[in-house]
């Protein structure tokens, strides 16, 4: 241990350049020796060329680092080097503003001047002052005596032999900082204060100065050197703070990176050697030494090996840090699983666990007042969470934003038993940008429920979760937590497009009695979307609800159905309600609709959206339920409508709330084609039976092909399905599909 003179001399040395005590008055107490200019210009040329000689002749680094390896004696003590090379950095980046750097000055000295953070460094400063000024002393000693830099840096390894790769490292930088900063400390303030003038001119500074044009490339050497050495310095610590619970030597990209760490250190070191050297010659051979060397080929050859072993240090810690993430994914992954296997007495753990863990902010942003609040609001409350990404189109968010508006008209039973929060999920392997930025600020700022304050606070492991459990495939779901956080529904979206918020609180069970008391009747299929057709229920009238894609066959159906009526003498009423898909075909065929008058036609796409949109819910739902193939009359229907939907026209034809035939496009046309044929049964069976009895014939002679596409965004795609036609299990086929308005011509496939 050094005596109590040393010790408080190797303290005050360390303090920044703009401290109010002059560290260059500790430099003159430590007793360097002085040398006569003439003789540090031979010394200081001596090494400069022996440099770049070792450099061009050591071809051999394995014999180098098993020699540097050899002084590698570590004693265990652990020394948390982080504060100290805040500190270098901080005196580097003051004393010359060119060198750039990661951490700012005003980020580095604020977290040297947190008080409980200073106390942990002053004791450090303690115990290593005295290492870091023989060091400091060793480096300029052995600059103006012409030392080898190889044999000056492995004497540096000599002295740090007992202590661990980065620290040998970060002490020399610390060292180095000491002597660099108070070459600049004097060239900065020498202007303003006489003593430090009295100084610069005794280390040659205003000569130094003058030639400033000349010596700029050197400058600019020693700073491009300098700047890679600290890069290389962080790196270096960081593999030092890698947590050893997530990674270990085993690991080929750590063990990788260790084995190169010594050479990184090595490499490291001399270059500060190198730099303290021109510093020396600077001051030791002034102009001299401006006009003789103007040639910075060794600290560029420096700068350019430092960079490659950076490159590669850099790539593997990349590597260790993506093992790390995906470790603690795995880990928080599998936490996450347990916790919603637990009982809990309200929903906070899950909620936090889902949006933010921390209390630091106010993670979700209230739709209503359109101002930032804490998780508290949703404690021990329904809470349905509205999982999707940006591309959440306007259709479904103006449906929701209708139902959940009705929901809050109802009073206070509804409103105070549940709220929705939308959780956007993002790629993060896609960079966030400023369309996608103005996508979600439109999207958030539109909803009035709560969100997420950004998509950046759900954790990879929250979306890898919500993918992998809660089925979530880019197409929204809804998934309902009871007040305890328990899930209740996996996606109430189904329940609450077919039944809007009757189905409150939106759980499984809840979907399986609606389904009880649910009939296969025209409301079912047109609830909630238009009350005209309500009305033509109440009035009794017959009810053509037709779809598809062929204005020809639109034409011809609409007007052979409206003189089979007139024949009847039915009172018959048609809603055209268009298709799935093709919305700029489904809008011509409106427009056609419209003007030759030959129907009623929903001219809001929406409602034609949201007509499909239940119709495939209801199937969802069943299949959510696990329930897709019972024997349900109901289900078979919604099936086989679904199929004709997608294979062209259809029609479903009902007498007020009675659906009397669902059929495709050919059956229905050709029954009405045919109605000639039946006319003598209307009497005596009623206008329904017939209908239905001869397009029943029809059927069963050209029975059309079913088909259901299930979209792979969709969560629950079932493994089997069995026709509604026949009953058989349907063949599964994996389909690549571009819609288009327009038919592509024949003539471009011959």
């Amino acid at each position: 241990m050094p005596n109590m003179e040393q010790r408080h001399t190797s303290q005050s040395s360390l303090l920044l350049p703009h401290s109010p005590k002059n560290p260059l008055l500790i430099k003159m107490a430590s007793g360097l020796p002085l040398r006569h200019p003439a003789q540090g210009f031979n010394a200081s040329q001596q090494l400069i060329k022996s440099d770049r000689g070792s450099m061009l002749t050591m071809s051999d680094d394995n014999v180098m680092m098993k020699q540097i390896v050899g002084t590698h004696a570590p004693d265990g003590r652990e020394v948390d080097v982080k504060p100290l090379l805040l500190l270098v950095e901080d005196i580097l980046k003051r004393a010359t503003l060119q060198i750039d750097s990661s951490l700012t000055t005003s980020q580095a000295h604020a977290e040297m001047e947190d008080k409980t953070y200073h106390v942990n460094f002053v004791s450090m400063l303690d115990a290593l002052s005295y290492t870091i000024d023989r060091i400091s002393s060793e480096i300029a000693y052995k600059a103006l005596g012409g030392t080898d830099a190889h044999a000056t840096t492995v004497s540096l390894f000599n002295m740090l032999t007992s202590y661990s790769w980065d620290a040998k490292l970060v002490l020399t930088l610390a060292a180095f900082a000491l002597n660099y900063g108070e070459f600049w400390l004097l060239a900065q303030i020498s202007s303003s204060n006489q003593l430090a003038k009295s100084m610069a001119i005794l280390r040659q500074l205003p000569s130094i100065m003058e030639q400033s044009g000349p010596l700029k490339p050197r400058f600019d050497a020693i700073n491009n050197l300098i700047k890679v050495t600290m890069d290389l310095a962080r790196c270096v610590v960081e593999f030092k703070d890698l947590p050893p619970a997530y990674i270990s030597n085993e690991v080929p990209a750590l063990s990788t990176a260790m084995a190169h760490i010594p050479t990184a250190v090595y490499w490291t070191m001399r270059s500060v050697v190198a730099c303290a050297a021109q510093i020396t010659s600077l001051t030791t051979m002034g102009h001299e030494f401006s006009i003789s060397t103007t040639d910075a080929w060794e600290l560029s050859t420096l700068a350019h090996k430092l960079s490659n072993i950076l490159d590669h240090l850099r790539k593997q810690l990349d590597t260790c840090y993506q093992y790390i993430d995906e470790k603690r994914n795995v880990e928080s992954f599998q936490m996450l699983k347990n916790l919603f296997e637990m009982i809990h007495i309200d929903n906070m753990k899950v909620l936090k666990a889902l949006i933010y863990a921390k209390d630091d902010i106010q993670p979700l942003i209230d739709g209503s007042s359109k101002k930032r609040v804490h998780l508290d609001v949703l404690r021990r409350k329904n809470v349905l969470l509205l999982i999707s990404g940006l591309d959440m189109s306007s259709d479904e968010l103006s449906i929701l934003e209708q139902i959940y508006n009705e929901s809050r008209h109802h009073g206070s039973r509804l409103d105070s038993q549940y709220e929705v929060v939308w959780v956007p999920i993002v790629d993060r392997s896609v960079q966030w940008s400023d369309p996608m930025k103005e996508k979600f600020e439109s999207m958030q700022s539109s909803m009035p429920w709560f969100t997420v304050y950004h998509p950046s606070l759900i954790e990879k492991a929250v979306m890898r979760f919500i993918k992998e459990v809660w089925h979530f495939r880019n197409k929204p779901i809804l998934v309902v937590l009871d007040p305890q956080g328990k899930v209740v529904c996996p996606n109430a979206l189904h329940m609450m497009w077919i039944w809007g918020s009757s189905a409150f609180p939106f759980t499984s069970l809840r979907e399986e009695s609606l389904w009880k008391d649910e009939t296969w009747r025209l409301e079912l299929l047109v609830d909630g979307i238009d009350p005209v057709i309500l009305n033509w229920i109440k009035e009794g009238k017959y009810i053509f609800l037709y779809g598809g894609d062929d204005v020809e066959w639109v034409r011809k159906f609409t007007n052979t159905a409206r003189a089979v009526a007139q024949a009847a003498r039915i009172p018959l009423e048609m809603v055209y309600v268009g298709k799935s898909s093709k919305r700029e075909k489904i809008q011509r065929v409106i427009a056609t609709i419209t003007v030759e008058k030959l129907s009623y036609v929903w001219q809001d796409l929406t409602m034609i959206w949201f007509f499909w949109t239940r119709l495939e819910s209801m199937l969802y739902s069943k299949i959510q339920l696990g329930k897709l193939d019972d024997h349900d009359p109901m289900m078979q229907e919604i099936k086989k409508l679904l199929s004709y939907g997608r294979e062209g026209g259809w029609a479903v034809l009902s007498n007020g709330s009675n659906v009397v035939v669902n059929g495709h496009r050919t059956t229905v046309l050709q029954t009405l084609l045919e109605y000639d044929l039946w006319k003598e049964q209307v009497p005596v069976k009623g206008f329904d039976l017939a209908f239905r009895d001869h397009q029943g014939r029809i059927h069963d002679i050209s029975r059309p092909c079913c088909r259901f596409d299930f979209p792979m965004t969709t969560g629950r795609i079932p493994e089997t399905m069995k026709c509604p036609e026949c009953n058989q299990t349907m063949e599964k086929f994996s389909t690549f599909l571009c819609c288009h308005d327009e038919v592509i011509p024949d003539e471009l496939f011959k």
